[in-house]
């Protein structure tokens, strides 16, 4: 039995794991599509949605753009910032390990860090040397202005110009906090009369006993109405932070989805939402905490000077400066501690599930002792960071009370001369002890507060930064919706003399030119990494072609909306990669305005409604991560459906039996086929085994990025070249399968 928030544990126990072993290579991200490492890509795609984003840039390899002339000609010093989106001949591809195709994966990776993306909140920069104190000074002005920068762009929506709502919110909020310091700084002042009232002789039924009494029934009503206030400044002000949260949270979200598949395959976006949390804590600090802090010590000091003098105002200042640079000094130390910990801690749990996941592994070569070794090792650096932790928490404690302490007897000291001078009374001395420790708890509270507002900034820095990228495949200005010859046939597709690289070493398309003509069934082979896969993503305008064009029904896609390009392929992807929901949404994704009966219609000519219907919960059940509770058929299967629902005159099958055996490959065949008599339309195959597209009208063989050969499947086997050489490897490797199996 796993105990309340076990699943939780070890999924993040799973997740380290993994992301441990992308890290340092002992899992390939080409392994991902694997059949034996294929559940754990969710895991993996986990790890890389919650790394810090600026742990995961220094990590992504940067594609340069090259130009062709009468030959390809590489610029090897171009960056992604020197990219007009406009510019056709030289766009910018970023793309990293996690590429899907061989012809990616391929690719060169180099380890630049684009410039649009680093910190400029760094202090220096050496090579061992260390780094001088001007270095530090700059850094620490360049990253006051970027909180600054921040700040500033964060308070457009706390007081939006279009939202009068929200700042009568904001004036309320402010209001009330003012009304509530007041108030708070007063109830010292009503301590002095109770004492100062009670210090003195008076007969007895004397109206002493009335100004006392008063003075008790404003003291407690000065603490309730405080507190009060503050209860009604929180709950007016939550309406602010949260439409700032839902403001920023829709904006990025919105900026994200329109950024080119470049961007989102070198940076994974997931860690965003952790920027976004963040804001309701900056702002709740900002507002609850640093604002009334600052304007409690302005308030006391102004008190204390302009009642007993500024000596005692400057005791006050002083004593808070010194505890709050001994507070913020302290913590930073104190930081690497927790890092060091932190890393222990993942090290120790990486160790353990490493080993509890090859414990087949662990027996067979009977290393039980030095696994525990491995782990023991891991938790002994643990122990001895958290040794340092809570040492150095105990050293700020210590700090922070002989500094507070030392202020206090001085003041008391002072209060009580004055007491003793006939300047002061005993109420005097109360009142200034008990403004003192007024200022205590939030002085506490500062290294915590001082802490995650750091965090936050980072954070939300990382997140605006990300408003100011801008996709490198843009709609050309006065792009036209796409129009086909006829819906029926579908469209014809043509590439002429197209170039395309990942990285500027490492060209995948060469001059590559073919024609699928309306309602043709054309197929693409080749060997692994020639650029196959390639061909959908600049047609789907993920990438643009380095030099050359692709058209449809001779319209350039570049001078067409990208809504209505992508709105005529219907595309069924090799490994199809499902929603954490149910079979209903999954289908339905293809086309969500459509019925629950078009849903049904969809899967039956895919050919799952009966698995489906044999389900507990039917077209309810719930996928799971990526679509793990279903075969890679099922999967398959719902990805055909979907893209029969879309009912785009355009059909591209990216080796989507590539994943099956040989059975199960046939049955989903059949059903592609079936579909494709029925819609008449125009498809393209990408294809490893040559055998399920022999029936293509013709097929085209890619080798090194250029068009080896191309033709009817009689005809290529004829011309005894690449595809009669793949074709006899692969029928021979099948024979030799059947006759080890009989």
């Amino acid at each position: 039995m796993i105990l309340p928030g076990g699943r939780l544990y070890v999924a993040r126990l799973l997740r380290d794991l993994l992301g441990a072993s992308l890290q340092h290579g002992h899992l390939s991200p080409g392994s991902i599509n694997k059949p034996n490492v294929r559940w754990q890509s969710h895991l993996i795609t986990r790890h890389l949605t919650t790394t810090p984003i600026q742990t995961r840039w220094k990590q992504v390899p940067v594609a340069r753009s090259f130009t062709h002339a009468s030959s390809p000609k590489f610029n090897s010093n171009t960056t992604a910032t020197q990219i007009s989106p406009g510019n056709r001949s030289n766009p910018v591809i970023n793309t990293s390990n996690s590429l899907i195709g061989s012809e990616a994966q391929a690719a060169k990776n180099t380890t630049k860090t684009p410039t649009s993306f680093k910190s400029t909140g760094t202090t220096g920069s050496g090579s061992g040397s260390g780094v001088g104190a001007g270095s530090i000074e700059a850094g620490n002005a360049a990253q006051n202005n970027l909180d600054w920068r921040i700040l500033k762009e964060l308070s457009r929506y706390i007081w939006p110009d279009n939202d009068t709502n929200v700042k009568i919110r904001v004036v309320t909020a402010s209001t009330l906090l003012v009304l509530n310091q007041l108030i708070n700084i007063k109830v010292p002042f009503f301590f002095k009369e109770i004492v100062d009232n009670l210090n003195v002789e008076f007969p007895v039924g004397s109206t002493v006993g009335m100004v006392v009494g008063a003075s008790i029934v404003g003291y407690g009503l000065a603490r309730a109405s405080s507190h009060i206030l503050g209860a009604f400044r929180d709950v007016v002000f939550a309406s602010v932070a949260q439409k700032a949260i839902r403001s920023v949270s829709g904006n990025v979200f919105q900026h994200l989805h329109k950024l080119d598949m470049s961007f989102h395959l070198a940076r994974q976006t997931g860690g965003l939402s952790r920027a976004v949390d963040r804001i309701d804590f900056l702002l709740s600090s900002m507002v609850f905490h640093i604002l009334p802090t600052a304007m409690e010590l302005t308030m006391v000091c102004s008190i204390l000077a302009y009642t007993f003098g500024p000596s005692f105002a400057m005791v006050t200042a002083s004593t808070m400066a010194a505890y709050s640079w001994f507070t913020i000094q302290t913590t930073a130390w104190r930081t690497k501690f927790r890092k060091q910990a932190n890393a222990a801690d993942n090290q120790a749990a990486t160790t353990m599930v490493d080993s509890l996941i090859n414990f087949e592994s662990v027996k067979y070569f009977n290393n039980e002792d030095y696994e525990l070794k491995q782990y023991d090792a891991s938790l002994s650096k643990y122990e001895q960071a958290s040794l340092k932790i809570a040492s150095s928490l105990a050293y700020l404690n210590v700090g922070q009370t002989a500094i507070f302490s030392a202020a206090l007897t001085s003041m008391m000291y002072m209060a009580a001369q004055g007491v003793l001078a006939g300047t002061m009374t005993v109420g005097d001395v109360v009142m200034v002890n008990q403004l003192i420790f007024q200022l205590a708890f939030p002085l506490s509270y500062l290294v915590t507060v001082y802490r995650e507002l750091r965090k936050s900034l980072i954070d939300m820095e990382t997140m605006f930064s990300l408003q100011r990228v801008h996709s490198t495949i843009v709609e050309q200005p006065g792009a036209t919706e796409l129009c086909l010859d006829s819906l029926t046939r579908g469209g014809e597709l043509r590439f002429e003399d197209v170039y395309f690289g990942y990285h500027a070493d490492r060209p995948i398309l060469r001059g590559v030119s073919f024609v699928v003509p309306a309602g043709k069934k054309v197929a693409i082979v080749g060997p692994s990494g020639c650029g196959k896969s390639t061909l959908l993503r600049l047609l789907f305008r993920f990438y643009d072609p380095a030099k050359g064009d692709v058209y449809i029904d001779n319209q350039n896609i570049r001078d067409v909306t990208l809504k209505s390009l992508r709105s005529h392929i219907a595309v069924v992807p090799q490994d199809t990669a499902l929603f954490n929901s149910t079979i209903k949404h999954n289908i339905q994704y293809g086309r969500v305005s459509v019925t629950e009966e078009q849903v049904v219609e969809a899967a039956k000519k895919a050919r799952i409604h009966d698995a489906i219907m044999a389900l507990p919960d039917k077209y309810e059940t719930k996928v799971g991560e990526r679509g793990l509770m279903l075969s890679g058929e099922e999967k398959q299967r719902v990805a055909l459906s979907r893209a029969i629902l879309k009912n785009a005159p355009i059909m591209f099958f990216d080796e989507a039996t590539s994943a099956l055996d040989s059975q199960t490959e046939q049955g989903l065949l059949q059903s592609i086929r079936a579909v494709l008599r029925e819609r008449q339309g125009t498809s393209l195959f990408i294809a490893h085994r040559l055998r399920t597209i022999s029936d293509a009208d013709e097929i085209i063989v890619l080798k090194e990025g250029k068009i080896a050969e191309c033709g009817t499947h009689d005809h290529l086997l004829k011309q005894n070249g690449l595809y009669r050489h793949i074709w006899e490897n692969q029928e021979g490797e099948g024979r030799f399968q059947n006759e080890a199996s009989s």
